[in-house]
């Protein structure tokens, strides 16, 4: 769109050793290559906290301003976990979830959520949040687009224990290439330091 509208979406940041990690742990991935699976890449990996469409570029500090609401949070401890195809159904996306040990991303993503809400940005979910990042997107025309994960089972990355420390309002550009992200505005988490 060239209209002076950005696609826009917040997400909390990984630290380099775990997007470095997920990274190796895909290279298992070459096995179910013919299911067209497109990694994500590597600086593209993130939590996605709630995704906002195509916004007028004039909202953007509005945006960044409403996303202040969590900067008082404290870093918030994560586990990477299983793999997940999502939707279950018929997936457009491999993902790993993540444990949200003590329950604080699911409130941060609910605070955030009723900002942007509250700003006329963001229409919440109905369904409950699912921490997770995306490792790879799965092709229209492959297997697992038509008929679900067919019984593929991948094993899990280790299960490696991180702080998420920022949250990041992005534009997504898009191309035939895949996304690339842009940082509009950083929000560091503070609470507690």
């Amino acid at each position: 769109m060239s209209d002076g509208r950005l696609r826009l979406f917040v997400a909390l940041a990984l630290p380099d050793r775990i997007r470095d990690a997920l990274v190796r742990w895909r290279r298992h991935l070459d096995a179910v290559r013919d299911q067209t699976l497109r990694p994500v890449s590597a600086e593209a990996l993130h939590v996605t906290l709630c995704f906002l469409g195509w916004q007028p570029e004039t909202a953007v500090d509005g945006i960044a301003a409403a996303c202040q609401v969590v900067a008082a949070e404290a870093p918030i401890l994560l586990v990477l976990g299983d793999v997940t195809w999502l939707p279950p159904r018929q997936p457009r996306v491999l993902a790993v979830e993540l444990s949200d040990v003590e329950g604080a991303l699911a409130r941060l993503q609910g605070a955030l959520s009723a900002a942007l809400a509250a700003g006329g940005w963001y229409q919440p979910e109905k369904r409950p949040y699912l921490a997770h990042v995306t490792v790879a997107r799965v092709g229209g025309r492959s297997s697992v687009a038509r008929t679900g994960s067919g019984g593929l089972r991948l094993s899990p990355p280790s299960r490696l224990e991180f702080r998420g420390t920022q949250v990041v309002l992005y534009r997504s550009r898009l191309s035939r290439s895949g996304a690339r992200y842009d940082a509009l505005a950083r929000v560091p988490l503070s609470g507690g330091t």
